[in-house]
């Protein structure tokens, strides 16, 4: 069989695996004529991550103006964000939890009974130091400020996807109240701009599998495998912890609050997946999620185009549940006892910096920061992270995207959706 009549996601597949056999063989010096393979997979991974981020802002101020003025009244609205929020925050509290009680299982950060602080800092920390400069909690209240923009297309220009949603989300409230006459021209501009959006989507999803293959070949040329030996046991944590929430919480979510069956679900995500591991960016792989959730696990687009945006900005499970074990593993291995209300703080703000710091540089680095200054942990404990930092940040952005897609299945169904992932027509439908 060919490898172009394979459905996408074994593509994408294929793809993975041959990117971390040929990063490990190449690694960042060898090359032809004069340039480095490195370099070309850096030039590939970066052009396919360009033309996703491409799709961003129109697709988030589309999609969202198109799903809300769908929704009719205020009444509808409150319903449909109400479930969105409490989804949200039940899932980032649960992978927390998950995190938190593995941590303190496994104790990453103690070795044979010893704090692991003889792993040393790595060369970077000094660097990270001062990028993250002087922050601390209070920049978790300026980024919440920044849901509230001054300038919408500055904040667009910026990436501040906060403003942009809740400014998209007054704009689709406040086209339901005009008549038809002036909301009916504006109504099918959108639906026909995020119509146009999706099939550039499909058109960037053909060469999906080269981009991931650049980009997995590059990190992978990039960290080798020997950063992983002394951190293997903070490594074994975290991938232990993210798998629990992605093989456990969430399809028992699926299961028996949505009522759907989870294999299905994940069938139907595999592009997204696949995409969310390889661009670490929740943001970039918008596009795939929302043409996964939609074409096929059957969301509607009024559920999806609400749901999804919001998600792939404030619902970051993955993100939480690390900066949770990251935090309790810089402790262990300082040699220092965090007492039962220290980790009932560093829970709470972990629920807090996940959805506050996104739009901060270096964010779950720097979310991270925030919590070891609240808990009076140094902030050069981050140096024991770095050098596997980048590959559980691809895990977690997965674990961010599936959730995300889990709360759109789940909400589809309490809306009285029926052909979410193919359902039956006698199948029940959940009341939330």
């Amino acid at each position: 069989m060919s490898l172009l009549k394979l459905k996408l996601h074994w593509q994408i597949l294929i793809a993975l695996v041959l990117a971390v056999v040929v990063g490990l063989i190449v690694g960042r010096e060898i090359g032809v004529f004069g340039v480095t393979f490195h370099a070309i997979f850096d030039f590939v991974g970066q052009l396919f991550l360009n033309a996703l981020k491409m799709l961003i802002v129109p697709l988030i101020v589309s999609s969202i103006i198109v799903g809300v003025s769908g929704l009719g009244g205020s009444e509808h609205l409150g319903r449909l964000g109400g479930k969105t929020l409490g989804y949200y925050a039940m899932t980032s509290l649960l992978a927390i939890l998950v995190g938190l009680t593995l941590a303190n299982l496994i104790q990453p950060g103690v070795v044979e009974g010893d704090p692991a602080e003889v792993f040393g800092f790595s060369a970077e920390a000094a660097a990270l130091q001062e990028r993250i400069g002087d922050r601390d909690a209070g920049d978790v209240v300026e980024v919440f400020l920044r849901m509230i923009p001054t300038n919408v297309i500055e904040a667009a220009a910026d990436g501040q996807m906060l403003g942009l949603i809740f400014f998209s989300l007054l704009y689709g409230f406040f086209l339901t109240r005009l008549n038809e006459t002036q909301g009916g021209i504006q109504r099918r501009f959108f639906e026909g701009l995020f119509e146009i959006m999706m099939r550039i989507t499909d058109l960037i999803m053909r060469f999906a599998p080269i981009g991931v293959f650049a980009l997995v070949a590059r990190t992978v040329a990039d960290t080798g495998l020997e950063a992983f030996g002394p951190l293997a046991l903070f490594f074994l944590t975290v991938t232990l912890s993210l798998a629990t929430h992605f093989l456990v919480v969430l399809p028992l979510l699926l299961y028996f609050i949505g009522g759907v069956d989870p294999r299905r679900h994940y069938a139907a995500m595999g592009a997204a997946l696949v995409t969310a591991f390889s661009t670490a960016s929740s943001s970039a792989t918008l596009p795939i999620t929302m043409d996964c959730v939609e074409k096929n696990a059957g969301v509607s687009n009024r559920t999806s185009s609400f749901v999804l945006p919001l998600g792939a900005t404030v619902n970051m499970d993955g993100t939480a549940l690390y900066e949770c074990v990251a935090v309790l593993f810089i402790a262990q291995a300082y040699g220092l006892e965090l007492t039962l209300g220290t980790q009932f703080l560093v829970v709470l703000l972990a629920l807090l910096t996940s959805i506050g710091v996104a739009g901060i540089p270096a964010a779950s680095l720097v979310a991270i920061a925030v919590i070891l200054s609240a808990v009076g942990l140094p902030l050069e404990g981050i140096g024991l992270i770095l050098a596997v930092d980048r590959v559980l940040d691809m895990m977690r952005t997965a674990v961010n995207v599936f959730s995300d897609s889990c709360g759109a299945v789940i909400i589809a169904r309490s809306e009285g959706e029926r052909n979410v992932l193919k359902l039956q027509p006698n199948d029940a439908v959940p009341s939330v």
